[in-house]
């Protein structure tokens, strides 16, 4: 604080209009109702079915739970914002924003390639998936996760703590976050941009980069395969694959990118946000028989 002399921020959302902040509030507080809900039976499903039990279900319950965590980092005050006069955002409020964002963002791309890992490893190296991936080391990896996302949220909340606030505390979003925030700080803000890009940035693109080719080799490794193997393994690969696009697309657009504003930030910043976290148990549930089968069998359907 003795950075700046601002003690709260003004989030100008969404939207200025009336009718339309209601329909923000509608829709978002469906999509964050059904996020939560899914996630939540994902989860469950997962933890009590014992057919569930393979490391790629280990992996998709911390996917479910990261999904729940970002949504609920965003959605709540974006709802209530919606509705509210004045949406205003306390200094200290807005630093532990952009910490969670950061913290459970980074770790569903840190989920997400383990569950490329993991994919690999049983499409391509068969007889040694057991030992690969066995319980402990899934256990080591999700925790280097966790370790991995707490430094990148850190680095990117120690950077905003940084920046002196003595003018404007409009934020142009609906959520805080370092470029929105760089727009208000009252120094050259060109070599924090290049930490962003260099960080976010690259964490997001070389992620995205590194995915698509771990996947070009699975679905390349599965002519070797039966025509039921091929069939199995490309389903639930096909899943995989369109999650990344969902996640890394809007993600690599805003982060990946010099310091410039575009008219369309907001809408992919939701999508990213929000939308992902809404589609992602959707995925997973509708496309894979064994999660269908063991919430039937789990919640007597």
């Amino acid at each position: 604080m003795q950075n700046s002399t601002v003690t709260e921020f003004v989030l100008l959302g969404l939207t200025q209009d009336p009718l339309k902040q209601k329909m923000v509030f509608v829709i978002f507080l469906f999509l964050y109702m059904g996020t939560v809900l899914a996630n939540t039976l994902i989860m469950v499903t997962i933890k009590f079915s014992r057919k569930l039990g393979s490391p790629m279900y280990f992996f998709l319950f911390y996917l479910s739970l990261t999904d729940y965590c970002f949504s609920t980092t965003i959605a709540p005050r974006l709802i209530v914002d919606a509705l509210s006069a004045k949406k205003t955002i306390f200094y200290n409020e807005c630093m532990t924003q952009v910490f969670a964002l950061h913290l459970f963002g980074c770790m569903e791309v840190f989920v997400l390639i383990l569950m490329a890992v993991d994919r690999y490893a049983a499409i391509c190296k068969p007889l040694h998936y057991p030992v690969i991936m066995s319980r402990q080391i899934c256990v080591i990896l999700i925790i280097f996760s966790w370790l991995g996302s707490f430094l990148h949220a850190a680095t990117q909340v120690i950077l905003a703590l940084r920046l002196p606030f003595c003018g404007s505390n409009l934020i142009d979003h609906y959520c805080c976050d370092l470029q929105p925030l760089l727009k208000l700080a009252c120094v050259d803000t060109y070599m924090i941009n290049l930490v962003l890009v260099s960080n976010s940035g690259a964490i997001c693109s070389s992620s995205f980069i590194i995915l698509l080719i771990s996947y070009f080799v699975i679905l390349h490794s599965l002519r070797n395969h039966s025509a039921e193997g091929r069939k199995k393994a490309l389903s639930t690969c096909t899943s995989h694959i369109i999650v990344v696009f969902l996640s890394f697309g809007p993600c690599t657009f805003i982060y990946a990118r010099p310091p410039t504003t575009f008219s369309m930030d907001k809408m992919v910043t939701v999508f990213y946000t929000i939308g992902t976290p809404f589609l992602n148990p959707l995925i997973y549930s509708l496309r894979n028989a064994e999660v269908k089968t063991a919430m039937k069998m789990l919640w007597h359907i």
